[in-house]
């Protein structure tokens, strides 16, 4: 029997697929034949390692056991022997617990009503799974490390405490107390009777001082961007560490240090030298969004200590706010003599931007909010007063731009005369010299705005810090601090996240209206080559808009609503000047100021001069050019 040509081939591929299946299957079970080998040797591996730790374990527990049973005269023998308990201090605005395991902090709680957690209750800096402070004493025959001894609370009163750990005869004193009405906590350490446990040489501590940092806000990544460790040195200069990633510095600081701060958006706990503190390392550890926790931070360092116990080593520690006001008025009770400048805290921008802020926005802001009105309106009246500020500038802005609309004409007939491309660089240069005869700068629009942008900038940093804004809530938006998620969602969309803001969509379309409305009133004062250049830009300046959606769509629903005043006030205000701007008496004007140089004439301004001779420079250069080429024809 025949087959035929696509029978054969039929069998063909069935046979492909069957011996395929079978080595598939083949080389299917022999992976996982391999795979299983492999996980009984991890398997047993892990059982060994496992079994070889709790014999280590076991045999150091025995030897733990022998040596507190057998050697008595171990001098932190006693500080093993208690049980686990704390110890409650408070003023008006802190409570905190102490621990006797550590003698330690375990809990710090913010009484002030002002400051509210997400769910409604008191705000937890951290409790005794966050955080960790272990203090270690080098000694000649033992060590002390604070973390796993326990301390004896004694003097305890409702705002103080001395958490005493026994070592040999006398003890390690570690005394508290809250300065009244205030976020402070004194902390002095001091040795009692026990010089003889300590090295001739021994003269410092160390401080091991770890934490995560909770999440207060409702947005992670906003919140993380403003939170991370700061510190000053004894040279007066504050810095921290890169807010983004994850950062580790070891031997990076060469000067002694004032205070260190583990800081979130806007709350910090300071440690405070009433010297100095020397440094070994800093660390922070982005920690992973929808954990409760921004990072882990570290910090080890040492602290002077007087072994003989006629000194004591005194700290202090800021446990509050990020308020400017707050920082100054607690930092008087850190009496060291030293600029400790706690306000730095509250990020206020770079140096000239600090300066507007801390100067300027930070009591203009404080007397606005000290009238008790809803901060929406602060806002609202804080975006009127800057626009009236500026708007001197702005008006010199826009007559610049309008002194070249009612000179077009003129342009238009320097340009007939000059149409062939070759001719562009005299051409520019007629139109420079009419401008320099009409005593019009094409700069003197640039240098207004410019002034301007100081003050954007400045309240770019000053309004996401602005702790006043917390819990605030205005229109749709019921936390001013953070973002106003409108519309939102249960999943994650690159690049906008689980929500959509109103403020910051409504930013963004009056930006683009007031981009429109500021190249219309340009468009009739450029020449026609000004305005291809113009329609070339005119897409950037409109994809912009889109372009800060995406940045500020998490941001603080505070700054996108000042920002959407702002850009409908700026709109009102270049309608007013528009309407109020009359062109045939502004042409007279100019045509004046013409007469009057030409009778009397001056020098042109600094930079019109240079730019001119710029330009003469390459005209030149231009004509040599020419030459060249008709010698060579």
């Amino acid at each position: 029997m025949k087959m035929d040509k696509n029978t054969l081939i039929g069998f063909l591929l069935m046979a492909l697929v069957v011996f395929g299946f079978m080595a598939y299957e083949n080389h299917t079970r022999k992976e996982q034949l391999i795979e299983q080998q492999q996980q009984a040797v991890l398997n047993q591996a892990t059982e060994q390692k496992k079994l070889q730790a709790e014999a280590i374990e076991a045999e150091k527990k025995a030897k733990q056991e022998i040596a507190e049973k057998t050697d008595t005269l171990n001098p932190l023998f006693l500080a093993r022997q208690e049980n686990e308990g704390t110890t409650v201090i408070e003023n008006e605005l802190l409570k905190l617990t102490i621990s006797n395991k550590g003698g330690k902090l375990c809990k710090a709680e913010l009484k002030d009503d002002t400051y509210k957690s997400r769910d409604g209750g008191n705000v937890i800096l951290f409790d005794k799974s966050d955080y960790s402070m272990n203090l270690m004493f080098s000694g000649k025959e033992h060590n002390i490390l604070t973390e796993e001894l326990y301390f004896t609370p004694t003097d305890a009163s409702n705002s103080s405490v001395t958490m005493k750990l026994p070592v040999a005869e006398g003890s390690i004193d570690i005394s508290y107390s809250l300065v009244p009405e205030s976020y402070i906590l004194n902390m002095n350490v001091q040795a009692n009777n026990i010089s003889g446990f300590f090295p001739a040489k021994s003269g410092s501590f160390d401080i091991i001082w770890n934490e995560r940092i909770r999440q207060q806000e409702k947005g992670y990544s906003f919140e993380n961007q403003h939170s991370t460790i700061a510190y000053r040195s004894v040279k007066n200069s504050t810095d921290n560490l890169s807010s983004t990633g994850a950062d580790e510095f070891e031997d990076e600081f060469k000067d002694p240090i004032r205070w260190i701060a583990f800081k979130n958006q806007f709350f910090s706990q300071v440690l405070i030298a009433n010297e100095s503190f020397q440094v070994d390392t800093v660390s922070s550890y982005r920690l992973k969004e929808g954990s409760g926790y921004l990072k882990t931070y570290g910090a080890a360092l040492s602290a002077k200590f007087d072994p003989s116990g006629k000194a004591s080593t005194d700290m202090k520690m800021y446990l509050g706010p990020n308020k400017f006001s707050t920082l100054k008025d607690n930092e008087e009770f850190c009496e060291n003599g030293a600029d400790l400048d706690l306000q730095s805290l509250v990020y206020l921008g770079w140096p000239v931007i600090n300066l507007i802020n801390r100067f300027f926005m930070v009591y203009l802001f404080d007397f606005m909010t000290g009238w008790g009105i809803n901060m929406g309106i602060v806002l609202l009246l804080l975006t009127i007063f800057i626009k009236i500020l500026v708007f001197p500038l702005m008006r010199k802005s826009y007559l610049s731009s309008a002194n070249m609309r009612v000179l077009r004409p003129k342009i238009d007939e320097i340009s007939a005369r000059y149409p062939k491309p070759e001719d562009a660089m005299m051409k520019q240069q007629e139109i420079m010299k009419l401008y320099s005869q009409y005593g019009v700068s094409p700069m003197g629009g640039c240098l207004p705005m410019l002034i301007q942008m100081p003050i954007w900038i400045a309240l770019f940093n000053f309004i996401p810090n602005a702790i006043e804004l917390r819990g605030e809530s205005f229109l749709w938006a019921d936390d001013l601090s953070t973002y106003d998620d409108v519309i939102s969602w249960n999943f994650h969309i690159w690049g906008i996240g689980d929500h959509l803001s109103l403020f910051c969509i409504l930013w963004c379309v009056a930006t683009v209206l007031n981009s429109w409305f500021t190249m219309r009133q340009q468009r009739d004062s450029m020449t026609p080559e000004q305005q291809q250049q113009m329609s070339m830009m005119k897409w950037m300046t409109y994809l912009m808009p889109v372009i800060f959606f995406f940045s500020f769509n998490g941001y603080s629903s505070g700054l996108n609503y000042y920002y959407f005043i702002s850009s409908i006030i700026g709109v009102a205000m270049m309608w007013y000047l528009r309407k109020t701007t009359d062109d045939a008496k502004l042409l007279e004007k100019l045509e004046a100021r013409y007469r009057e140089r030409k009778q009397n004439p001056k020098k042109s301004s600094g930079m019109m001069e240079k730019f001119q001779a710029m330009q003469e420079k390459q005209m030149e250069i231009l004509r040599q050019q020419q030459m060249q080429q008709q010698n060579k024809k």
